[in-house]
């Protein structure tokens, strides 16, 4: 009996504590926070009355970021706020982080459960240490984003759906659970959706429930992303397109281009996809999102590697029904796939930042002089004075100058310096140049900081 609740309790607790390690590595590097993590450092501290007003109104939570409402992520960055209010809990990094990383542990740990409950433990522990070593999941599991709180809804959804094929039951498990994928991040909409085809092709008219509770889980969501839309006036910027290529794109970002597991991966994926009985359900899991989202990106470039990480689970799902159903060498397989998953999580550990703010605002800690203006040139940069400013520097708070204020021209000050960022090459120009090179100042100095999305850049002025 002990033995038996140790497998219940303990395989799932394997993969898990993989990622959980793997996670706590990341947190304890601080890496500093980048512009969708420094968005919800300004966000997740406010009442959740003021959120709520901020997404009534479509209004921006700074003058800075006027037409950028918390909208889109409305429901992740209440649950974060109420994060914050425990005890212990801080708005740095790590506080803001952890959730994250938490949640994408726990959904590792159902993931094991699920898969366990389809095809038997060696499968479900494949599975999940798949899962906990992709070098995509490692990645978002760490960010102060929705992703990790996203992931666990959705295998919570995948696990009430098979429960629901098993036995009946669990539809209320699942419309819970894909109405809170929904709205945690309205990108794992194709993935509930990928669970209701499912269901209709295995049960075919039986199967109605199950897509007509998918069909109610997805209202509250797309009302809310009905009022985002109506809101949107700035627009954001489109990612690089990928059109067609868009589903080879999404397995080798799953690998972070790391080929011998991307080789692995589909091989044993496609293995899967011939032999597994459970094919439909891990194939639909893969198939429909990335064929949804394929179709949305030949409208408009919509693709982000994050944004299909619920559907890509699949992928450690298709290669472990693979692995495990081998008829020969499935140890060595096995072994090797985990191997190779292993290395590729390693070679993601030790990546450099997105951005580096905090080194900006400590150089202008050791340089700037009270009265000289620190100007952020732009909204990218404001966001990343205003967060590290505030918790590292706050001597510079009277001297910080946000837009939408133009640079002042104080005839007292020596010095001006100008914060921007720059996704890659020559920074392009703005008003702030025209009116210090109007005025008589003259650019002295350039210090460049390069990072992962693109450059910090802290310019002096002088006259």
């Amino acid at each position: 009996m002990v033995r038996g609740r140790w497998g219940e309790l303990g395989v799932p607790l394997v993969p898990a504590l993989v990622l959980l390690l793997l996670g706590l590595a990341q947190l304890l590097r601080d890496q500093p926070l980048w512009y969708d993590e420094l968005y919800t450092a300004q966000v997740a501290p406010l009442p959740l009355a003021e959120q709520a007003a901020l997404v009534r109104d479509g209004a921006g939570p700074t003058p800075y970021l006027p037409d950028v409402p918390p909208s889109y992520n409305a429901p992740y960055y209440a649950l974060l706020h109420l994060w914050l209010r425990l005890p212990l809990t801080t708005t740095g990094e790590v506080g803001l982080r952890l959730p994250s990383l938490l949640c994408s542990v726990a959904a590792v740990a159902v993931l094991v459960v699920l898969v366990r409950r389809l095809a038997g433990p060696l499968a479900g522990l494949l599975a999940g240490l798949l899962a906990a070593t992709s070098p995509l999941l490692l990645e978002q599991a760490v960010e102060a984003r929705s992703y990790g709180p996203a992931l666990l809804a959705t295998a919570l959804a995948g696990l009430a759906t098979v429960r629901w094929l098993q036995t009946g039951r669990g539809l209320v498990a699942f419309g819970l659970a894909g109405a809170a994928a929904g709205l945690l991040h309205w990108f794992a909409l194709p993935t509930i959706a990928a669970f209701a085809v499912a269901a209709l092709l295995l049960r075919r008219r039986d199967g109605a429930p199950l897509a007509a509770v998918a069909a109610l889980a997805a209202v509250p969501t797309l009302a809310l992303l009905a009022l985002a839309v109506s809101h949107d006036t700035a627009g954001s910027p489109d990612p690089p397109a990928v059109g067609l290529r868009l589903p080879l794109q999404a397995v080798e970002d799953w690998t972070l281009g790391q080929f011998p597991l991307l080789l692995a991966t589909v091989v044993l994926g496609a293995v899967a996809l011939r032999r597994s009985e459970h094919r439909i359900l891990a194939g639909s899991w893969l198939v429909v999102p990335l064929a949804l989202t394929t179709a949305a990106e030949l409208v408009r470039p919509v693709y982000y590697p994050r944004y299909v990480l619920p559907g890509l689970l699949a992928l450690a799902v298709l290669a472990a029904l693979g692995a495990a159903g081998l008829p020969r060498w499935r140890t060595a397989v096995c072994l090797a796939l985990v191997g190779v998953s292993g290395l590729a999580a390693a070679a993601g550990v030790d990546r450099g930042p997105r951005e580096r703010a905090p080194e900006v605002v400590a150089l202008l800690a050791a340089q700037q002089r009270p009265g000289e203006p620190v100007v952020a040139a732009d909204a990218r940069a404001a966001l990343g004075l205003d967060v590290y400013v505030t918790r590292d520097a706050p001597r510079l708070r009277t001297d910080v100058v946000l837009p939408p204020a133009d640079v002042p021209l104080d005839p007292a000050a020596r010095r001006v310096w100008l914060v921007r960022w720059s996704l890659e090459g020559p920074v392009d120009p703005v008003d702030d140049d025209a009116i210090l090179a109007a005025g008589g100042w003259r650019l002295t100095a350039v210090t460049e900081l390069p990072a992962i999305t693109g450059v910090n850049v802290v310019q002096r002025w002088e006259r």
